[in-house]
């Protein structure tokens, strides 16, 4: 009986080591299809938020957490019970923007304790092209004393998830599936499209599936790094970017792309592993590396936007009372991951400017980890001078004019200056307040 067969007749298990906004929702939908499952992480209090229902990360939600038959566990030794696993960590880069692949190397090494004989590993974090067969499965095989191809076999599957996004789904994606031979990938295929509705998409090696994964991202980072070039140039020349697209996308072949803030764990990342990996080999990247500097000054464009504003509305910025509506990198999604919002703090924080940040979805214990922020509840924000919106949450898009102005001190409109960075607000609602508007 093949290891396919064991794992839907509930005679092998399937682990996920990770359990982010990744690993967790796999997790849950291999446990929906009846699968014997195993939810592994370090983080012992994520665990218990699990194991009492609760989801930090929403994408599934806590019913679902409740419902679920996943064993989480922080006992590493719980893996051996598994036959199948998924590595689904985190892979960050430092700040020299090398990759810091210190999580991925400390699961290998978790999973290869832990590993047996006939054993599947597959990983779903983003690396660079060549990284799993020259980093991950040398510490599978010197942790575990077995040798891959013959004991124990791997597979690259890169993730495709997309926080927050309540459409496309794990389950309605195509999922890239590799292995490092012919019966490593029929297996691994058959069992992502356990849960993967629409089908896997196989491809010839680990490499090429590494590749396909930081190259999707780095495609997506310069077609809005172009879009950002374009804000900067039409802000100098008084002409509205989101107008101009709004004409554009009027043609059949227009892309769609709009510009804005590019954090996250993905598009704002995977780029530089792909132009590490190349120049490691001597190709040097003459747009990828061009287009994330354009969006890595964002954050800064935005916030001299708003210290230009509000000296043209007669404030004096370093004693103006500045409110940001957003912390986390993109709408509707609790992560707050290499979010660029604090490159505008940073920014404000250079003319003597410490803004109050509001937001419904970020945990406040991540915003003051991560970036030393103390949130503020919405219902508390008031007498402000300048208000910059810089993330689309439904709440603040269905903010009405009125409720707006609210959040400012009392005195002339022309005084008032609102930032709004996505573009979500009507031009014509705020001219004819006077305020001052302004739109990346």
């Amino acid at each position: 009986m093949s290891l396919f067969e064991k794992i839907i007749n509930k005679e092998e298990s399937v682990s996920l080591i990770g359990l982010g906004y990744v690993g967790m929702p796999i997790a849950v939908a291999f446990a929906n299809k009846g699968v014997n499952v195993i939810g592994f992480d370090l983080n012992k209090a994520k665990i218990e938020l699990y194991k009492s229902g609760v989801d930090p990360t929403k994408e599934v939600g806590d019913e679902a957490i409740k419902n679920t038959t996943v064993e989480f566990t922080s006992d590493e030794k719980d893996l051996q019970k598994a036959k199948f696993h998924i590595v689904a960590v985190p892979t960050p880069v430092n700040t020299d923007h090398t990759p810091d692949l210190a999580p991925v190397i400390g699961a290998s090494e978790i999973v290869g304790r832990n590993l047996t004989k006939g054993s599947y590993v597959v990983f779903e974090s983003t690396v660079y092209p060549g990284c799993t067969e020259d980093v991950c499965i040398p510490i599978l095989e010197r942790e575990s004393d077995l040798k891959c191809g013959k004991d124990f076999k791997v597979g690259y599957s890169p993730e495709r998830i997309n926080p927050g996004d309540k459409v496309h789904r794990l389950e309605n994606i195509t999922k890239i599936v590799s292995g490092c031979d012919e019966e490593a990938l029929n297996t691994i295929k058959a069992v992502y499209d356990i849960v993967i509705e629409v089908g896997t998409y196989p491809v010839s090696n680990l490499r090429t599936a590494e590749a396909v994964k930081v190259v999707e991202n780095s495609q997506r980072d310069i077609n809005i790094a172009f879009m950002n070039e374009l804000a900067m140039a039409f802000d100098k020349m008084d002409i509205d970017t989101n107008e101009v697209v709004d004409g554009m996308n009027t043609k059949w072949n227009a892309l769609g792309f709009r510009p804005g803030l590019v954090g996250g764990h993905c598009i704002g990342v995977d780029p530089y592993y792909f132009t590490y990996q190349a120049e490691k080999l001597g190709y040097h990247s003459q747009i990828i590396l061009n287009g994330r500097i354009v969006n890595d000054s964002m954050g800064k464009f935005v916030a001299d936007a708003a210290i230009k504003n509000m000296i043209a509305a007669g404030q004096a910025p370093k004693k103006s009372k500045v409110v940001i509506l957003g912390l986390t990198f993109k709408e509707n999604c609790p992560d707050t991951r290499n979010s660029k919002v604090d490159d505008i703090i940073k920014r404000l924080n250079e003319y003597g400017i410490e803004p109050v940040v509001v937001d419904p979805w970020a945990n406040e214990k991540d915003a003051l980890f991560e970036y030393g922020v103390t949130l503020t509840e919405f219902e508390d924000v008031n007498d402000a001078d300048c208000v910059i919106v810089a993330v689309a949450h439904n709440e603040f898009r269905e903010l009405n004019v009125d409720e707006i102005k609210s959040l400012y001190k009392n005195c002339d409109d022309s005084a008032k200056v609102l930032i709004d960075v996505k573009g979500i607000y009507k031009v014509s609602d705020f001219e004819m307040d006077k305020m001052k508007y302004w739109r990346l």
